[in-house]
């Protein structure tokens, strides 16, 4: 654990700040260029004459990134079941297999929806909504009344507002500031979440700038809230850290806040249902990323995944790759779970690359390379918050990539760096073999567009 404050207030709202330049920019390029493909197809735009293999980057560092989101939210579930049993059983030891089990459990099972279950996935994204919005607004309310019923009260206010804590071993407050906002990043760093959806809703030029708005209203307010109810629920620091080291944190802050095991199996259940469903979502998202490069023959076997099948009227053979490729990580988390940290870890600054890629160009290029769309932002306004966006990214890139305490030994060190870099060359090596059969973003055929867009969200 590093710092508690810079987990919470001050950084995750300077990070939405940032993000809601980032998202802007987005935004416009998402209602100019509304595909599947997302920062892949923008920034083969943007760049001009070196949009090739500024797309094909782009669109494997997205990839990667969902991908390593995907399973990183399948790991959180299957900790988060586990620590619903555990929280019955006081004499069960939490091993890796078991939050193993129930990881592949939740992956296979979200795999099975988005396959199988098409023509129900926009009411189970509802449903999602439905289960955060409500889910926050309970959990807040528990945790502010629970503390004085139980007769514990609650936490300070100086604990709460004013206290700082720096147990990182950097000398920096300033800088372990900088560090803490990777925490707000990972919650709020996913702009161009429902950009891969834009050839299966309609009117996707004003929808998805308008689903990105909503997006990070509803979620900064909510998280914000949030936050200061369950730091206002906490009676005990210590143990929150020392149970948080090994498994799941959520479950002893719930525990103390209601003082019950039954009241914290409740609130993980009200985190568990929207969890789990954006694991659903986190498959239609990378599925898609992937189905696009497959299109324009950017993957291996690319004429295999890049079929749509007729019968389930989805990329069934993406989707079942992503799956897979999940499924293999959960196996790395057996074996070692700081080389599964490591990978998905990586997350935030594999997407933020790849929206580097898309936005740095447009902003040199003076934001002549793309045709407007229904949201476009004015020159001035539109150059400075490409400006802020990018140079945000740049500086972040490099302190996201920092160990996160002193001294560093193999667990607790940062792979970021070897992580993102290691992958780079892959797909630059990658890039040398395949240039030449690459073809490039390309618009989804009619038929293919009819098809999705009858039955998916």
């Amino acid at each position: 654990m590093t710092v508690i404050r810079t987990l919470t207030f001050e950084p995750s709202i300077a990070v939405s700040v940032f993000y809601w330049l980032i998202g802007a920019s987005i935004a416009e390029l998402a209602s100019a260029m509304p595909t599947a493909a997302g920062v892949y197809h923008w920034a083969s735009i943007t760049a001009g004459r070196h949009g090739r293999i500024c797309g094909f980057f782009a669109g494997w560092w997205n990839f990667l990134g969902w991908l390593f989101a995907l399973a990183s939210v399948c790991q959180i579930v299957g900790a988060q079941t586990v620590s619903m049993y555990a929280a019955f059983h006081a004499d069960f030891v939490t091993q890796q297999w078991h939050v193993f089990v129930s990881f592949l459990v939740v992956t296979w099972l979200s795999c099975g929806i988005v396959l199988f279950a098409n023509r129900i996935l926009p009411f189970f994204e509802s449903l999602g909504g439905f289960f955060t919005i409500t889910g926050v607004f309970i959990t807040i309310i528990v945790c502010a009344a629970m503390p004085v019923v139980k007769g514990k009260g609650h936490a300070p206010n100086d604990f709460v507002w004013r206290d700082w804590v720096n147990s990182t071993g950097y000398s920096s407050n300033g800088f372990v500031f900088l560090l803490g906002m990777l925490n707000g990043a990972y919650a709020v760093g996913t702009p161009d979440i429902t950009t891969h959806l834009a050839e299966e809703i309609p009117r996707p030029s004003m929808n998805i700038p308008k689903a990105i708005l909503a997006q990070f209203i509803i979620g900064f307010v909510t998280t914000l809230l949030y936050i200061v109810a369950i730091f206002y629920g906490i009676s005990d620091l210590g143990t929150v850290l020392e149970e948080g080291s090994r498994y799941f944190p959520l479950a002893a802050i719930y525990r103390q806040a209601t003082g019950s095991a039954g009241g914290s199996l409740g609130l993980l259940i009200l985190s568990f249902l929207p969890l789990f469903i954006a694991c659903i979502g986190l498959y239609l998202t990378a599925s898609r990323t992937f189905w696009t490069l497959a299109r324009d023959k950017a993957t291996p076997f690319s004429s295999f995944f890049s079929q749509v099948s007729h019968r389930y009227r989805n990329p069934a053979n993406a989707v079942l790759s992503c799956a897979i490729l999940c499924t293999i990580l959960g196996c790395i988390y057996v074996g070692s779970k700081t080389a599964f940290s490591a990978f998905v870890g990586s997350f935030v600054v594999l997407t933020t690359l790849s929206y580097l890629t898309a936005i740095l160009p447009h902003l040199l290029s003076r934001r002549a390379n793309v045709t407007p769309g229904w949201f476009w932002m004015p020159a001035p306004l539109g150059y400075t918050v490409n400006a802020i966006s990018s140079l945000y990214i740049a500086t972040f890139i490099v302190i996201f990539c920092f160990p996160f305490a002193l001294p560093v030994n193999v667990p607790t060190m940062n792979y970021n760096s070897l992580i993102t870099g290691g992958l780079t060359l892959f797909v630059a090596a990658f890039w040398i073999w395949r240039h030449k059969d690459y073809v490039g973003p390309q618009q989804v055929r009619f038929a293919d567009n009819a098809m999705l867009a009858k039955d998916a969200i």
